[in-house]
């Protein structure tokens, strides 16, 4: 899961810094995630995974790193 969801964020993120140097705690906001490429990231995430974020979870807490993100994620797939 984790390689998929850095995957994504490299592909959707536009950060400034190559996805193999961003440990998972890094604040991707302050790597170059803006809230449109956010929103992109988190189309990604529901169409690879086959989920739906769900209003409580569409906050920049929930993409501010890898982490985060992966936690989100395990929480909804189970």
């Amino acid at each position: 899961m984790e390689d998929a969801i850095r995957s994504i964020v490299a592909a959707h993120g536009r950060l400034t810094r190559p996805i193999a140097e961003i440990a998972g705690g890094d604040d991707l906001f302050a790597l170059g995630l803006t809230s449109h490429a956010a929103v992109n990231v988190m189309l990604a995430i529901e169409d690879r995974f086959t989920i739906e974020f769900p209003d409580a979870s569409m906050s920049k807490n929930t993409f501010s790193t890898l982490d985060s993100i992966g936690a989100a994620v395990r929480a909804l797939t189970g």
